[in-house]
């Protein structure tokens, strides 16, 4: 017999998966990304009112991110934050959410009202005192008044409604922007929880509007409340 060694099969070929069988696994993947994302980093959201006018407008969608409040980080005066409801703030229609399977997957991607979530200005932390009004008509935090004409909406008052609480430690004092037009922790002053919101119901701050686009705009934290941290 001869030395000669006998010839290499040809390598196999990659099998190719039919066009929509690769649509599918792509879809699977962008999905499951999408979820990842959802859980740990940003969430979309969809606005349903008119109570954080004209910071936030009606069907504007939002990006809420997450690693803010990671590692002992809490909620900052002046933040825009999402939240759970605190406790029956939002009627039995707007706490059900998406029900059937095509809203229930816009849902994800913020193209569909994510239900039982309020956003509202952080106007005070544990600890503040919050009031309402000076002689001036201004909101105070631990007396000193806050200037809201950067965020306020056009013609509102700071406040129609009297108040003066004290917040508790791990929790919040939240105002729309739209004063006139929010039922926030002044109208519910007198539940059980004061109005006051558990900072573990806070899903997030809101970073930016993304859609629509005439309207898309980054948020940054006004500067009057800069000046309470001195």
């Amino acid at each position: 017999m001869s030395g000669s060694t006998a010839p290499e099969p040809p390598p196999r070929q990659r099998r190719q998966l039919p066009f929509w069988q690769e649509l599918l696994l792509l879809l699977a993947i962008a999905l499951l990304l999408a979820i990842v994302i959802k859980a740990l980093f940003l969430q979309a959201f969809y606005i349903p009112s008119g109570s954080m006018e004209d910071t936030l407008v009606f069907n504007d969608r939002i990006l809420v991110q997450k690693v803010s409040y990671w590692g002992g980080g809490s909620p900052q005066r002046g933040d825009v934050v999402v939240f759970s409801d605190p406790g029956s703030w939002l009627p039995p229609q707007d706490s059900a959410g998406a029900t059937g399977p095509v809203s229930k997957g816009l849902e994800v991607f913020g193209l569909y009202p994510t239900g039982g979530h309020l956003v509202k200005r952080v106007i005070g932390v544990g600890g503040d005192t919050v009031r309402c009004c000076d002689r001036q008509g201004r909101v105070t935090v631990n007396g000193e008044p806050l200037d809201e004409q950067s965020y306020l909406a056009p013609g509102q008052q700071p406040s129609l409604i009297r108040f003066k609480t004290k917040v508790q430690p791990g929790h919040l004092w939240v105002m729309g922007d739209n004063r006139a037009n929010s039922a926030d922790s002044r109208v519910h002053l007198g539940d059980p929880g004061g109005g006051q919101v558990p900072v573990d119901d806070v899903v997030g701050k809101v970073f930016s509007v993304v859609w629509p686009l005439g309207h898309a705009t980054l948020l940054h934290r006004p500067q009057t409340f800069e000046a309470l941290d001195k």
